[in-house]
C-alpha cells in the first residue's frame, strides 16, 4: 500500500504551505488553507477533487484564512481547535477527538504553544499512523514561536511549546511530519529551507529538541525569535469572527490622476509596486516603495496603514489581479484601486514626482562621508555587513528610539527591494539625501576589496 502523501501547496512569500489530502472518490481535504486560494483550487481541479473539508491548526497571524471562502464557495465543513472561541459556524474538535473521513481519520492532538488552542493532527489510515500536521508547533529544525499572543504570554506558551513537542515525540519514529509554517515565515523560530520531516530526524536533530531542562528549551526558543510585522497582532481577530468572503474576482479599479489627487488630499496612501530601478527614477511624493515579489504581502502587511485607502502603482506587465489578491491575504480587502497609465499618464496630468538616488557597489565603495544604514533583520545584519553600517531593520525603521540619520545616508539591503522600502520611508519622514544601493554586502565586498564585517556592532 503506497503511503499517504498529502499535497503541499507553498506560498512562498509567506513561507507558508497548505495541505490538499485525497479522501478519495473525488473528494478532498485543505488544511490550514490562505485567503489566495487560487493555487490551492488549480491543484485540486488537476486532480478532480472537490474540497469538502477546510482545517484549521490555529488561528493564523500571518495570513487571512482561506476556509471561510471555502465554506461559502465550495461548500467545505471548517474544522477547528473547540477552544478557539471563532465566531462562525465550524466543527471544533477537542484533545483526542476524531474526524471520520472514510478510510482516513483525522484526530485532534492538542499543542498548544505557537497558540494557547494549537491543535495538531494525527492523521490514520486503518489503524495506522500515516503521518502528523503539526501547524505551527514542530517545524524542520525549529518550533513555532510564542510571542505573537502577547508578551505576557511569551514565556507560558514557551513552555507549553515544550511539553507539546515532547508531545509529539511519543510518535514513532518513522511518522512523517507535514508542518504549516516553514523556511520564510515569520511565525517560524528560526528554520531551514525543507518543510517537511520525520518524528525520527527530529528527535535526533532539532537543536531545540536536544535540551533537556524546561528552562533551557525557552531560553533557546526565545533567543531565536527575531522581529516580526505589527500586523501579527491584528490579524488573529479577524480569523477569529471570520472574514469576509470576497464574492467578486480580485482586481484593482481604475483611478485617474485626478481621482488619485482627491483620495491623496483625504488621506490615502500610495504603494508603487514597481521594480526599485523604476521607482527610484520617479513616483509619486510619498509613495511607499514595495516591488512585487512573492514577499509583497508581507511587507504590504508590515509597512502600510491598514486605515488608510490603499492607492496602487503598478507597471504594465506586473499583474493586477496578483497585486489584489496578495494584499487580501494580509487583510486589505478593498483597494481603493490602480492609477491608470502608470507614472507617464500622472506627468501627463500634472501630477508631481521625485526621484531618488541610485548606487551601485562601486560607488559606495568610494563614498567616504555616507552613513549606511542596512535595513535587513538583525540575523542577517550580524552574519555579515558594510563595516560601520548601522541596523534599522526596515519593519520598525521609523520606530528606532535614537534620532533618523542625516544625509547623506545609502539605505541597503541584500538586493534592493527592501532598501527601497526603506528610502521611501525615510523619504516620508521628511529625509532628503537619500540613496538606495542596488546591490548588497557581497557586491560591496567585491568592489572594495575588503571583507564584511560580522557580528553587531556598537
Amino acid at each position: 500500500m503506497a503511503p499517504i502523501a498529502p499535497i503541499p501547496v507553498v506560498d512562498e512569500g509567506l513561507g507558508n504551505s497548505t495541505y490538499l489530502l485525497d479522501l478519495g472518490a473525488g473528494r478532498a481535504l485543505a488544511l490550514d488553507p490562505q485567503r489566495d486560494l487560487r493555487a490551492l483550487r488549480a491543484e485540486a481541479a488537476t486532480r478532480g477533487l472537490r474540497i469538502v473539508y477546510a482545517v484549521e491548526t490555529h488561528l493564523h497571524t500571518d495570513f487571512v484564512s482561506g476556509t471561510a471562502e471555502l465554506a461559502a464557495v465550495e461548500g467545505a465543513r471548517i474544522i477547528s481547535p473547540a477552544v478557539g472561541e471563532r465566531a462562525f459556524d465550524h466543527l471544533g474538535l477537542a484533545d483526542g477527538e476524531d474526524l471520520d473521513l472514510g478510510s482516513l481519520t483525522l484526530r485532534a492532538l492538542s499543542t498548544p504553544g505557537h497558540s494557547p488552542e494549537h491543535l495538531s493532527y494525527l492523521l490514520y489510515e486503518g489503524d495506522t499512523l500515516a503521518g502528523v500536521f503539526t501547524g505551527g508547533s514542530l517545524m524542520v529544525g525549529t518550533a513555532g514561536r510564542t510571542d505573537l499572543v502577547g508578551p505576557e504570554q511569551t514565556v507560558p506558551l514557551a513552555r507549553a511549546q515544550y511539553r507539546s513537542l515532547h508531545r509529539l515525540m511519543e510518535l514513532p519514529d518513522e511518522t512523517p511530519v507535514w508542518p504549516t509554517h516553514g523556511a520564510g515565515s515569520f511565525c517560524s523560530a528560526g528554520a531551514g529551507a525543507e518543510r517537511t520531516t520525520t518524528i525520527g530526524r527530529e528527535r535526533r536533530t532539532n537543536p531545540l529538541l536536544q535540551l533537556e531542562r524546561e528552562d533551557a528549551f525557552v531560553q533557546a526558543l526565545m533567543a531565536r525569535m527575531g522581529s516580526f510585522p505589527g500586523y501579527f497582532r491584528r490579524l488573529p481577530e479577524v480569523n477569529r469572527r471570520g472574514p469576509a468572503v470576497l464574492a467578486s474576482p480580485a482586481g484593482l479599479a481604475p483611478l485617474s490622476p485626478a481621482r488619485v489627487r482627491e483620495l491623496l488630499a483625504a488621506g490615502a496612501q500610495v504603494v508603487d509596486a514597481r521594480p526599485t530601478r523604476e521607482f527610484a527614477a520617479g513616483h509619486l511624493p510619498g509613495a511607499i516603495s514595495i516591488p512585487l515579489r512573492p514577499v509583497f504581502a508581507l511587507w504590504l502587511g508590515w509597512l502600510a496603514d491598514p486605515q488608510a485607502p490603499l492607492v496602487i502603482v503598478r507597471g504594465a506587465d506586473q499583474d493586477p489581479e496578483a497585486i489584489a489578491a496578495a494584499a487580501a491575504k494580509v487583510g486589505f480587502d478593498s483597494p481603493a484601486g490602480e492609477l491608470t497609465g502608470d507614472m507617464a499618464a500622472w506627468t501627463a496630468n500634472g501630477g508631481a514626482t521625485e526621484r531618488t538616488e541610485l548606487t551601485d557597489a562601486a560607488g559606495l565603495a568610494r563614498m567616504s562621508d555616507a552613513t549606511v544604514v542596512d535595513v535587513r533583520q538583525a540575523a542577517e545584519y550580524a552574519a555579515g555587513h558594510v563595516p560601520g553600517a548601522i541596523n534599522l531593520q526596515l519593519g520598525d525603521l521609523l520606530k528606532t528610539d535614537g534620532p533618523l540619520p542625516e544625509g547623506p545616508v545609502v539605505v541597503m539591503c541584500g538586493h534592493s527591494e527592501r532598501a527601497g522600502g526603506g528610502a521611501s520611508l525615510l523619504e516620508r519622514a521628511g529625509l532628503s539625501g537619500i540613496t538606495i544601493l542596488d546591490g548588497g554586502p557581497d557586491e560591496w565586498a567585491a568592489a572594495a576589496g575588503r571583507p564584511v564585517a560580522t557580528g553587531v556592532e556598537q
